[in-house]
């Protein structure tokens, strides 16, 4: 039976004023590519309004759909089964910039590690609502959640995709410390996950590569350190009110991806201080408020939940905007809300509509 609807208005504010934000910082950073490539400036600024309104439809459904539902053994292990059959299929597509993470459906591309975040969140906050109580007890209760988020891990790590990957374990690791689970463990996974870190870091020449410049841009400023170069010029030259919208320069050509992975930057250059922590106060308000709903959650699930939801939009946040501002290596995770991407920013107007449920 549907709840009545009493939701989180600062927490649907927050979301409305990042999802705004996206179309009209889309459109500034990505005309003039799309102008070249297809020959009409609003080709990006349409996709994303499409899907930003397919969000905006059914975040008021999922709104007024009982949380409590989606506990149900039957449409979890669903939902897992049809992620990790789209997570195999899209191994077997076309390479886009090196990587293979879409698949087309209908003309639509589709990522599924963008579905695997919810569908692994709620896998495990159905089972640690059930074995919270035993949680010190590895095999009973962190067992299954192992497994499945190393299957989930592993088939994104072929595509491969170490931003989501990475994301994806942050945000089961901070679900699994609020059930309180002894420090120890903690600790001795930790150790026992930095020597395969390592091994994952280096085994790939990229990624080696990637840290190395992470260490120092100017090694290589014509190669892989071009990016970071340029997303810092970009949010340097902003100053405080920034060149003023659409008067961007680095997104014409210099910064690459301005439209998704560096978005962020051409915020920092085209409104300056000022945008860059409009966006910045949005994602702590969705932060504040998801902890929130988690601390007065009526029940364990819908707890884990609102903490595991929250996570998904913060973690992926705080990556983006580390590596726009050259604090973390170069990894192409978007900023949830607002870089361009049709399946990010479903699932995180989704996954804000189940939160507002909560």
């Amino acid at each position: 039976m549907a709840r009545k609807l009493k939701s989180d208005k600062l927490l649907f504010i927050a979301t409305l004023v990042l999802v705004c934000a996206s179309l009209v910082m889309v459109y500034s950073a990505s005309a003039v590519i799309a102008m070249e490539r297809y020959g009409r400036p609003t080709y990006f600024l349409f996709k994303q309004v499409t899907f930003a309104l397919l969000g905006l439809v059914l975040m008021p459904v999922l709104m007024r759909v009982d949380y409590r539902r989606y506990r149900q053994p039957g449409l979890i292990w669903t939902v897992l089964g049809m992620t990790a059959i789209g997570l195999v299929v899209v191994l077997f597509g076309a390479r886009i910039n090196g990587a293979r993470r879409w698949f087309n459906v209908a003309g639509v591309g589709v990522q599924p590690s963008e579905f695997a975040k919810l569908a692994v969140i709620f896998f495990v906050a159905a089972v640690l609502e059930r074995r919270m109580d035993r949680i010190d007890d590895l095999r009973y209760s962190l067992l299954p959640v192992g497994v499945v988020l190393g299957c989930v891990v592993a088939l994104i790590m072929l595509q491969p995709d170490l931003g989501t990957a990475l994301s994806i374990i942050v945000i089961v690791a901070a679900m699994v410390f609020a059930a309180g689970i002894n420090y120890r463990y903690i600790v001795g996974l930790m150790l026992v996950a930095l020597p395969a870190a390592y091994v994952v870091l280096m085994s790939a020449d990229y990624r080696r590569r990637r840290i190395e410049v992470f260490l120092d841009p100017w090694k290589d400023p014509l190669g892989d350190g071009f990016q970071v170069i340029q997303s810092l010029i970009a949010v340097g030259t902003g100053g405080v009110f920034g060149r003023g919208l659409m008067a961007g320069v680095q997104k014409l050509y210099y910064l690459p991806y301005p439209h998704t992975d560096f978005i962020y930057a051409v915020i920092g250059e085209e409104l300056g201080l000022i945008g860059t922590t409009v966006i910045l106060a949005c994602f702590c308000v969705i932060a504040w408020r998801g902890m929130r709903t988690a601390l007065r959650a009526p029940d364990r699930f819908g707890a884990f939940l609102a903490l595991g939801l929250t996570a998904m939009v913060v973690v992926q946040a705080f990556f983006n905007i580390s590596v726009v501002l050259g604090m973390l290596p170069t990894k192409g995770i978007p900023l949830p809300f607002v870089s361009f991407g049709g399946s990010s920013l479903l699932m995180s107007m989704l996954g804000m509509g189940i939160l507002l449920n909560v």
